[in-house]
């Protein structure tokens, strides 16, 4: 065992914004890491670009501190429901976690699904109130309402007995109790040691290990990341692989990998208790087993909660395809999304066979699906994007559909509003209440079809000042027909670039998506029409110029800010009979069939 450390394996979980990644900055910028004159980024390990831009994480990251003499494996985790996935998987291989909730706002929505799936698993969180230094912060009542929250989940008596800090993860302190000195993340860092039991670390034991993630590495191929269970393991050792049916394959290791501080490095052997990746098992999948082949023995499977939404990719097949992207044909477009699904495993990728050629991909929600298509614009290709469409199931012989979990908070002057939308889109409040501030939490219980597109509007109604998280639910059986989006579109009947003369105008007839001097082309989509029906208008006529009326007149014309679509806003507005045109420096939207007869003979052709 002299070569073998003692090893605390640490999640952090918490809603969106609480301030992980914030408070792993903090730990890591104190256990001398870095060289004093190294340039330290915020958020160091927000590294994917999406994460920097969104502000969120995305991807559950791990690194490793060291601190006397134990070596802390901690892994970030995402806050945002639509990644749950990585929670999910980073919880297997964890001996505790860290809990962080918000000194002002307490416990919120993803707070509440994000420790339920820890209590679940047994795991005894240790709660870090974060953001005590600000104004409004009340940390005795969000402990409390923590404490009832681990209560209403259910957990055990052991649960219950949580150890508690308080952490400013910006300033970079912790302190065991309010009154105590605000010096600097030693009171953490020791309560993790004091607190967290090291995973057994009997390295005399066969080796054993389950794939909780699953990573790929273009030189080596996939790589399966767990904690090692028992035993040891080094470069060049034999292991059965023994995937979901049982069947038992011999492998070798070729490639050992793990973290201390920030960098992945190379280990010649691993231990138990460590957190490390293994290469040399080509088709390894989560929830395979890896073991001793003296000793073989298959772990339970890993169960990961079903997606509920998806979306078909297909070609660019506009006007305009092949002038922005550098891979517009429908293999490099599969061969991508191929890749992803090698990694992605929250991700389910099929390829289907329709009126068109098109890639499935199913997820968990908008922004999972919006982050996947953003890299792949980034990367070159262009697609198009048809409406997305929830998952149905047939369970006990009856239709089912996903449901979601909503929670809102707004003003209470715009909560009757709101109510009575998600009242019409098939929503069933669970429970309102009113606090001090006169801002009311109300919880609704709706399909998620009903969700779809409607968080534009609902920003418009609480005039930016509401907040809604949704979070899966359930599959029940299916709600009927709900309302779809309350406003056409303004299409555009010819091709060329738009006019101030015309969209001065065609502004008065709704919401412009486009501006004077864009080109666009038959069928593309240029606003948003201000009643239920589409309309389809002349964006590019110009003003008829004689001998008395000057085209410098057109000065005068005031436009309206144009409203640029995000990808998420441009997925949720979709119709299904529209689709959006993704490239890597435009985002448009347009309809599948100009006009009825259009439709019809398309129909024929099928």
């Amino acid at each position: 065992m002299k070569n073998c450390p003692s090893f605390r394996n640490i999640g952090i979980i918490a809603h969106i914004d609480h301030g992980k990644t914030t408070l792993l900055d903090a730990l890591m910028r104190q256990s001398n890491l870095f060289r004093d004159n190294e340039e330290i980024p915020e958020r160091i390990m927000d590294s994917y670009d999406q994460e920097k831009e969104r502000g969120i994480t995305i991807f559950a990251k791990h690194t490793s501190i060291p601190y006397k003499d134990a070596i802390f494996n901690f892994i970030d985790t995402p806050g945002h429901s639509d990644f749950s996935g990585e929670v999910e998987r980073v919880l297997g291989m964890v001996g505790s976690v860290l809990l962080l909730v918000d000194a002002q706002d307490g416990p919120m929505p993803q707070t509440r699904f994000v420790l339920s799936k820890a209590l679940k698993m047994g795991i005894k969180p240790i709660v870090v109130i974060n953001k005590v230094d600000r104004p409004h912060a009340d940390p005795d009542r969000v402990l409390n309402e923590t404490f009832d929250l681990f209560v209403e989940l259910g957990a055990s008596d052991e649960q219950l007995d949580f150890a508690h800090c308080y952490t400013s993860a910006i300033h970079g302190y912790a302190m065991r109790e309010l009154d105590d000195p605000r010096d600097d993340m030693t009171p953490l860092f020791d309560l993790i040691l004091s607190d967290v039991a090291p995973p057994e670390q009997n390295i005399e034991a066969p080796f054993l290990m389950q794939a909780m993630t699953i990573d790929y590495d273009p030189y080596v191929g996939r790589q399966a990341t767990g904690r090692i269970l028992g035993g040891k393991i080094a470069k060049g050792n034999k292991v059965i692989w023994v995937d979901s049916e049982g069947k038992e394959t011999l492998s070798t290791v070729t490639r050992i990998e793990g973290y201390r501080g920030i960098k992945k490095i190379e280990f010649p052997e691993a231990f138990a208790g460590d957190i490390v990746s293994l290469s040399g098992i080509p088709d390894v999948m989560l929830g395979d087993t890896l073991c001793d082949p003296s000793q073989i023995e298959r772990l339970p499977p890993i169960a990961i909660d079903e997606p509920t939404l998806s979306i078909q990719i297909m070609i660019n097949s506009g006007p305009f395809s092949g002038q922005d992207g550098k891979n517009v044909t429908y293999n490099k477009i599969k061969e991508r999304l191929f890749k992803e699904k090698r990694s992605n495993i929250s991700l389910r990728i099929e390829e289907s066979f329709g009126d068109q050629e098109a890639m499935t991909v199913f997820g968990r929600g908008e922004l999972q699906l919006s982050v996947l298509l953003e890299a792949m614009r980034r990367e070159g290709l262009e697609m198009t994007v048809s409406q997305p469409q929830v998952v149905v199931r047939e369970i006990d012989g009856e239709k089912c559909e996903p449901i979601e979990r909503v929670y809102i908070e707004t003003p209470e002057e715009f909560s009757g509003a709101v109510i009575e939308e998600l009242s019409k889109r098939k929503g069933e409040m669970q429970s309102i209440r009113t606090d001090d501030l006169n801002i009311r939490h109300v919880e609704f219980l709706i399909p998620t079809r009903g969700i779809i597109g409607y968080r534009s509007e609902f920003l418009s109604v609480t005039r930016g000042l509401g907040i809604l998280t949704s979070l899966f639910d359930s599959f029940k059986p299916w709600k009927g027909e709900i309302p779809s989006r309350t406003r056409g579109s303004l299409i555009s009947m010819n091709q060329g670039r738009a006019t101030a003369y015309s969209l001065g105008t065609i502004q008065k007839r709704g919401t412009l998506f486009v501006t004077e001097g864009d080109i666009v082309y038959r069928g593309m989509i240029v606003g948003e029409h201000s009643r239920d029906n589409d309309l389809v208008v002349n964006v590019t006529k110009g003003k008829q110029l004689t001998n008395v009326r000057a085209s410098g007149t057109d000065e005068n014309i005031v436009l309206a800010p144009p409203k640029k679509l995000t990808l998420e806003q441009a997925i949720e507005w979709i119709e299904d009979d529209e689709l959006i045109e993704i490239t890597p420096h435009f985002l448009r939207c347009r309809k599948k069939y100009l006009t009825e007869l259009e439709r019809k003979r398309a129909s024929s052709k099928k």
